[in-house]
């Protein structure tokens, strides 16, 4: 077998990429007691192969035979993929994210914070009873003529882009009682930056009671006015609806022109995400700052931006800096794009759940050891590591040998502030979308006659 994934990025010295090794993967199975018999497919073998499917672009199971020189069918390989429990799995992805903090995540603080990323996003799989009853599919489609979607969460880390974890819920879930899974990840001192959809009191109470700041983009049904001493709305029952056109957090002081200093007031009824036990546990009043500004670049369709963030001194933390700030939170979806486009995660292949989980966290995985490709290659050739080419760091690593040295890898152009149309130039073939089940299609074929 030509040489594995972290065979090749052993040269780099990180101690996290040491989780991966044969011996870690023997070591996870070991202590899950999880038990095999010797063969060919043993897990260390499986989970190498995994590594090489996911890195050429989540190539077909037949694909693998030639890539890795191993004649093994691609029945054999899946079948020993399924063996492999999903918490081995897990167990790596929670042994390598707990050796990230000591290494990676001390670069690109911003003012001495380390910063996260968090979002949302979906992938679609093969439509099977199993996937369709635990995932969900997008309402609209007719049964059969549609494919199970999961809705995916990922915590990214702001100066390295590594993510420290993942995960995959049902299509309708909520980002909000999704996210808190991924709090144990963040440390006090930490900024975690999302766009609305994660804004809330509950949430932002919830951080800063383990330490951590937050910078959201403001929910679009939260009145924030800047009037000094304006009045407001006391909290009330959700099943209870309140004066109109009043804020819901109290005024406290002007920090200069759209920037302020308010108290959020703790509301009389928890979110359904959280349990009542947890939800008396939060502060009272939220001390928070709000802040609006104006985005003037082409391009652009969002043209006022409405933070709201817990770094409430305005002398430490400008609007400009918490705006740039916030701007660099799109490199969220940037990431995501190389997992989902580039890499493939677009469309998984298994057709079970644990199997599905299992692509999952794989993905993750690969993903980490090309971005640990690029810091590297950042350092060496002077440049930020969000030019590097992600394509062109993991092609070197599908492709590189044990001891083969990292080349230069190819620089994109600095374009901070490039936009282009979403749309697509190449037409598709003009073929009538799926309405009818596949069995119904084929008896309408069976039955047609030819007429000529």
């Amino acid at each position: 077998m030509p040489a594995t994934v972290t065979q090749v990025v052993k040269q780099f010295q990180q101690d996290w990429t040491h989780q991966l090794e044969p011996e870690a993967i023997r070591r996870a199975c070991h202590d899950l007691a999880y038990q095999w018999r010797q063969r060919v497919l043993d897990p260390v073998v499986t989970m190498q192969l995994f590594f090489v499917q996911i890195l050429h672009g989540n190539t077909a199971c037949t694909h693998l035979r030639h890539l890795t020189q191993w004649a093994v069918t691609a029945s054999a390989y899946c079948q020993a993929r399924m063996r492999l429990p999903l918490r081995v799995f897990q167990e790596l992805r929670r042994a390598v994210s707990d050796h990230l903090p000591h290494e990676a995540l001390e670069e690109g603080r911003w003012f001495g914070h380390r910063t996260f990323w968090v979002d949302g996003s979906s992938f679609s799989m093969p439509d099977t009873p199993a996937l369709h009853d635990h995932f969900g599919q997008p309402g609209g489609q007719q049964p059969g003529c549609g494919f199970p979607v999961a809705h995916l969460m990922a915590l990214f880390h702001a100066g390295t882009g590594m993510v420290l974890d993942v995960l995959a819920a049902p299509l309708r879930t909520h980002d909000l009682s999704q996210v808190v899974a991924l709090h144990p990840a963040l440390q006090p001192g930490d900024v975690l930056v999302a766009d609305r959809g994660f804004c809330s009191y509950a949430h932002s109470a919830l951080l800063v009671q383990g330490g951590v700041h937050v910078v959201f983009r403001v929910h679009q049904k939260l009145l924030v006015d800047f009037t000094p001493g304006r009045p407001q709305v006391r909290p009330m029952h959700a099943n209870r609806k309140g004066p109109q056109g009043k804020p819901r957090s109290r005024w406290r002081a002007t920090l200069g022109a759209c920037d302020q200093r308010v108290e959020w007031l703790k509301p009389l009824d928890g979110p359904d995400w959280m349990d009542e036990a947890q939800f008396a546990q939060l502060s009272g009043d939220l001390t928070v700052r709000e802040l609006r500004y104006q985005v003037q670049r082409k391009g652009f369709r969002v043209q006022t931006i409405t933070l709201v963030t817990t770094l409430v001194h305005a002398e430490l933390y400008s609007v400009e800096a918490l705006s740039e700030l916030y701007f660099a939170r799109w490199g969220s979806e940037t990431n995501l794009a190389h997992v989902k486009t580039t890499m493939g995660l677009d469309v998984v292949k298994c057709k079970t759940v644990d199997g599905v989980l299992k692509e999952l966290i794989g993905f993750a995985l690969i993903y980490n050891l090309v971005r640990l490709v690029m810091g590297q290659a950042a350092r060496r050739q002077h440049v930020d590591i969000d030019r590097i080419s992600f394509i062109d760091a993991a092609r070197w690593l599908a492709a590189a040998r044990a001891d083969e040295p990292l080349p230069p890898l190819v620089v994109n152009p600095h374009r901070p502030y490039r936009y282009e149309p979403r749309v697509r130039k190449r037409r598709p073939k003009q073929y009538p979308l799926m309405q009818n089940a596949r069995q119904q299609l084929r008896m309408s074929l069976a039955n047609n006659r030819d007429t000529d």
